[in-house]
C-alpha cells in the first residue's frame, strides 16, 4: 500500500489522489447507473470525500472499518480495487461480493473493510463487535471505526453500541458523517442538540466536531481518537461537518434544499482546497495536478471496461455462501437452477 499519512509528502499525495479516485468513481457510477447499466441503487460520496480519506489515512492498514449504504469512498480510502469493486457495482461474478451484493455491500474482510450496509445505523454494532474481538484477543495497537450518517445517530442500536464499547473502554471509534440531511430531512429538524457529538456526553467519552471539508482536520481528530483507543481509554465520538452534492439516492428530486446551499459547500470543495494548500507548500504544481487527474481517470475507465467485461454470475450461484454446512433442501434448489442442464437437467 502507498505511503498514505498525512505528516509525509508522499502521503499527502496519496490522500489527494484517493479524493479524486472516489470522486471519479462515484461520477462514473452515477452515469452508468442512469444509462441502466449499474442495477439497483447507488448512493453517490461526491462531496465527502475527505472525511473518508482523512478518516482512513489516520488509521493502520490493520484497523476494521463499517461503512454505510454510501460507501464507495470507505472503500477506495481504505485501499480497495476500483475494479473489483465496479465489478460489483456491475452485479459481475470478479466484483467482491460475486455480484450479490452491489452498491451497497461491498466488503473485504482480509484489508479490514467489514463491509457497507444498507441497513441505517448498522455499522456501530459491528464496529463494537470487532473493538471486543480485538480487546479479547489481545491486538494492543489495533482499533475499529465505524462511518454512520447524521439520520443514523437517532437509531437506537447506534446507542447500544456505543453504550457497551464506552462501558468496556472498547478501542472504538465512531464517525459520524453529519451531510446536513437524513434523506430529505435537515439535521436541525432530527435532533435536539447543537452539535452531533454532543452526544458523547451521555457515556462520558470524548466528543469532537471538525471540519469535514478538511482532510488534514478529519485526519487529526481520527489519530487522536486512535491513540486513545489503542491505549484502552475506549471511544470517542467524531463528528464531520461535510455535505453530499448529489441526492440521497440517483433520481431524488432535491426539491428539499436549494441551488445557493448546495454552491456554497461547492465552493469550500475538500479536493481544490487540499490541493491549493499542496501548491503552495512546494508539493505540487498544477501541471502535476492534471497529470494526476488523467491518471485517475484512466484508472477507472480501465475498471469500467473490466466490469463490463466481465461475466454474471451464474443461476445456481444464488445459492452459494449461505451456509457454513451443506444443506440438501439448497444444494437442490441450485441444481434446478442451473441453465446448462445440471445433474436433473435444469427447470429453466
Amino acid at each position: 500500500m502507498p505511503d498514505y499519512s498525512l505528516d509525509t509528502e508522499a502521503g499527502r499525495l496519496e490522500a489527494l489522489r484517493r479524493m479524486l479516485t472516489i470522486r471519479e468513481f462515484d461520477t462514473k457510477a452515477g452515469h452508468y447507473f442512469a444509462d441502466g447499466e449499474i442495477p439497483g441503487f447507488v448512493h453517490l460520496y461526491i462531496g465527502e470525500e475527505a472525511v473518508g480519506v482523512g478518516t482512513c489515512a489516520a488509521l493502520d492498514p490493520e484497523d476494521y472499518i463499517a461503512s454505510t449504504h454510501r460507501g464507495h469512498g470507505h472503500c477506495i480510502a481504505k485501499g480497495l480495487d476500483t475494479k473489483l469493486m465496479m465489478a460489483e457495482l456491475f452485479g459481475k461474478e470478479s466484483g467482491y461480493c460475486n455480484g450479490k451484493g452491489g452498491s451497497m455491500h461491498i466488503a473485504d474482510v482480509d484489508l479490514g473493510m467489514l463491509g457497507a450496509n444498507g441497513i441505517v445505523g448498522a455499522g456501530p454494532p459491528l464496529a463494537t463487535g470487532a473493538a471486543l474481538s480485538i480487546h479479547h484477543q489481545d491486538r494492543d495497537d489495533q482499533a475499529a471505526l465505524a462511518f454512520l450518517g447524521d439520520g443514523a445517530t437517532a437509531q437506537g442500536q447506534v446507542h447500544e453500541a456505543v453504550n457497551m464499547a464506552s462501558t468496556w473502554d472498547l478501542p472504538a471509534i465512531f464517525l459520524i458523517e453529519n451531510n446536513q440531511y437524513g434523506e430529505a430531512t435537515a439535521v436541525e429538524d432530527q435532533h435536539n442538540v447543537e452539535h452531533l457529538s454532543d452526544t458523547a456526553q451521555a457515556y462520558d467519552i470524548p466528543g469532537v466536531t471538525v471540519d469535514g471539508m478538511d482532510v488534514t482536520a478529519v485526519n487529526e481528530a481520527v489519530t487522536e481518537a486512535r491513540k486513545r483507543a489503542v491505549a484502552g481509554d475506549g471511544p470517542t465520538i467524531i463528528e464531520a461537518e461535510t455535505y453530499r452534492y448529489h441526492g440521497h439516492y440517483e433520481g431524488d428530486e432535491q426539491n428539499y434544499r436549494t441551488d445557493e446551499e448546495l454552491q456554497r459547500w461547492k465552493d469550500r470543495d475538500a479536493i481544490d482546497s487540499f490541493k491549493d494548500r499542496l501548491i503552495d507548500r512546494g508539493e505540487l504544481t498544477e501541471a502535476e495536478f492534471e497529470e494526476m487527474k488523467d491518471e485517475v481517470e484512466a484508472e477507472i475507465a480501465e475498471a469500467i471496461e473490466f466490469a463490463q467485461d466481465a461475466d454474471l454470475p451464474a443461476p445456481q450461484d444464488a445459492y452459494e455462501d449461505m451456509f457454513k454446512e451443506s444443506v440438501p433442501e439448497i444444494e437442490q434448489f441450485a441444481r434446478d437452477a442451473r441453465t446448462d442442464g445440471g445433474v436433473d437437467g435444469g427447470n429453466f
